[in-house]
């Protein structure tokens, strides 16, 4: 682990889960897309944002030797911290928050960057808008607007929905201040709380402003099996 001594972002990527939905045996986020492991193409944008001075990969204990291969042949310059995750995501988002409550307390990271392995297009420039995003307001979220949904009324008339009732498809990367990220999740642990995603634990245990900034509908999330083909064919052609 290194030594940093200026404030920095941390980004964890998170990649314990089964892959069931993918129809695989093994772990879909080291599964090999456009050349490369799933996993290491966030990593390759994590590299590329300065402002990312610790960089954690959550996983499965059984994935272990697998994460580290993938890790030495790809990504062999970066520093990744590999840790083990939970039973769910909540609790692989905790485990990844313990580890780094040591530098978070002293105030050397100031923003933890919570990202799906099983997004592999969400791109350097998404990971700072994040960073940046966090920072100035505290939160950070990624959000597509949902335009094909309607309100149906009691009375069995349909409407469109007003401004105030959009609708968002949230992403990953989601970005938070780090202490306050913490204390939620400790705040959490008490009360026996398991949020969906990051900014629900956020949302129900701090004060911290979560401001919504543009996602990608490049930015799919791998589940099943025709989301690898999509994703393998937006990466080759974003690397052409």
């Amino acid at each position: 682990m290194g030594t940093h001594t200026s404030s920095g972002a941390a980004a964890v990527v998170l990649a314990a889960g089964t892959g069931s939905r993918m129809g695989t045996d093994g772990n879909k986020a080291y599964l090999p897309i456009a050349g490369l492991g799933m996993v290491s193409w966030t990593l390759e944008a994590v590299r590329a944002v300065p402002e990312f001075t610790r960089t954690l990969l959550v996983t499965r204990i059984v994935d272990l030797s697998n994460a580290a291969k993938i890790l030495d042949r790809e990504v062999p310059d970066l520093d990744v911290e590999v840790i083990e995750g939970g039973a769910s995501r909540h609790e692989s988002e905790y485990n990844a928050l313990q580890h780094l409550a040591p530098a978070i307390e002293a105030g050397t990271i100031d923003v933890v960057v919570i990202h799906d392995a099983a997004r592999p297009l969400a791109g350097a420039e998404m990971m700072r808008m994040a960073v940046s995003t966090a920072r100035r307001f505290g939160g950070a979220v990624p959000a597509l607007a949902v335009d094909d949904v309607v309100t149906i009324h009691p009375d069995g008339n349909v409407t469109d929905p007003g401004f105030a009732d959009r609708l968002v498809r949230v992403q990953t990367p989601q970005a938070f201040h780090a202490k306050p990220l913490l204390e939620a999740y400790r705040a959490a642990e008490l009360a026996g709380f398991e949020g969906t995603d990051t900014s629900a634990s956020v949302e129900r245990f701090t004060d911290l402003r979560v401001r919504i900034f543009p996602g990608d509908e490049r930015n799919i999330k791998v589940t099943y099996a025709h989301d690898l083909f999509l994703a393998e064919r937006l990466l080759t052609e974003q690397l052409r």
